[in-house]
């Protein structure tokens, strides 16, 4: 950056004592300042010097400022104080985050120091997903000679990891065997029902919760009319002895 000015001993002399720049060339009336650091170097030439073209002899630098970006600007504006540099204007922040103090030269040269304040990382907060409140309907309802399930939550119905439904038996009605691959766990709510598992039978009774493991032979029957609320991982499927392949379970899907 090339400053014409009135005074270029006092510019000089100036950039070497406050901002650290030093001399790398001078004649009468020029000097070539520069920084070991990359920061912009500075040419200073004296008005009316020959070497301008002719419209810019008698110019001078007016109306810029020279803004230099720093890193703890609290130290360095403190630096500048007691070393008794012109501090033309006292450290300050913008609205917009800038913070920044000025320094006048001799010549009128604005020299500014500018940091932006630390931004505040916003908070960010994952978006939750929305709440499902499920109403079952004659849709969700699957009949079958043994019982009728009523589904609730599912896939299909905003679940994402568990299915959940009831079963309502008659008196005297009895499932199939059957096998299921994720456990299950049962709550009857209502009468209730015998389940043999892997050879064992258990009566369980409204207000008891049975946990069926996974892979084993399972038969629920029911001695008198009951309905129970079963849970189970929503990828659960069902094989049954004598046929290939799995069932899905179309109330739990």
């Amino acid at each position: 950056m090339s400053l014409t000015v009135a005074d270029v001993a006092a510019s000089r002399e100036f950039f070497h004592t406050h901002l650290g720049y030093q001399i790398a060339m001078a004649a009468d009336g020029f000097a070539s300042l520069t920084r070991g650091d990359a920061a912009a170097d500075i040419v200073l030439l004296q008005r009316g010097n020959e070497v301008l073209p002719p419209e810019q002899r008698d110019q001078q630098a007016a109306g810029l400022i020279f803004a230099l970006t720093v890193t703890g600007i609290e130290a360095e504006e403190r630096r500048l104080r007691e070393a008794g540099a012109p501090i033309t204007m006292p450290l300050r922040e913008e609205p917009w985050g800038e913070r920044l103090f000025q320094l006048t030269d001799p010549n009128g040269v604005v020299v500014q120091f500018v940091e932006w304040a630390a931004q505040e990382e916003p908070v960010q907060s994952e978006e939750q997903p929305a709440m499902h409140v499920i109403t079952p309907t004659a849709e969700n309802v699957t009949e079958s000679p043994n019982a009728r399930m009523t589904g609730l939550a599912a896939p299909s119905r905003g679940s994402e990891e568990l299915s959940t439904w009831t079963v309502a038996m008659e008196a005297g009605q009895t499932g199939p065997e059957h096998v299921i691959n994720r456990e299950q766990v049962w709550t009857v709510t209502a009468g209730a029902l015998d389940v043999t598992c892997d050879g064992r039978t258990e009566k369980i009774s409204a207000g008891q919760t049975l946990v069926l493991p996974p892979d084993v032979l399972r038969q629920v029957h029911a001695p008198e009319a009951a309905e129970a609320h079963v849970a189970m991982r929503a990828d659960g499927v069902a094989s049954v002895p004598g046929t290939e392949g799995t069932r899905v379970l179309p109330w739990a899907q």
